[in-house]
C-alpha cells in the first residue's frame, strides 16, 4: 500500500492536533511527495521528545501508515534541536512538525 504524500499527511496531523486543542505547526517544510517526517514534542514541562520514522527492519510487514520510533524521550530541547539540525544537513527534504502536548500519546504508530 502506498503512503500519503508527505505534505498531505503533515497537514492532516497538524489539523487533527489543533482541532484537539493542542498547538501544532510545521516548523520545516520538506519534499512534498516523499520527505521524511520528524515530530518534536514539547511536553510543556521543560522536556522535549523526538519521534523519527521507524527503520524498515523493525517492521514485520509493510505498514498501511507511517510508523515512528521515539528517538529521544523527555530530554532537553537543545539535544533535540541539535539532532534535527544535523539531519537537515544530510537530508534537505526533511519535514519537522512541532507539537505542544502535555501527555505522551501523539496519535501515531510507535515501535
Amino acid at each position: 500500500m502506498q503512503q500519503l504524500r508527505s505534505d498531505i499527511w503533515c497537514a492532516a496531523f497538524v489539523r487533527r492536533h489543533n482541532d484537539q486543542g493542542n498547538f501544532c505547526v510545521v516548523s520545516r517544510r520538506g519534499d512534498a511527495i516523499a520527505g521524511q517526517v520528524w515530530i518534536e514534542v514539547d511536553h510543556l514541562d521543560g522536556t522535549v521528545s523526538l519521534f523519527t520514522p521507524a527503520p524498515g527492519a523493525l517492521l514485520d510487514s509493510p505498514p498501511a501508515d507511517r510508523v515512528f520510533q521515539k528517538r529521544f524521550s523527555r530530554t532537553d530541547s537543545l539535544t533535540v534541536k541539535d539532532r534535527i539540525s544535523r539531519e537537515i544537513e544530510f537530508d534537505q527534504d526533511l519535514w519537522v512538525l512541532s507539537l505542544d502536548l502535555r501527555g505522551e500519546d501523539i496519535g501515531v504508530d510507535v515501535v
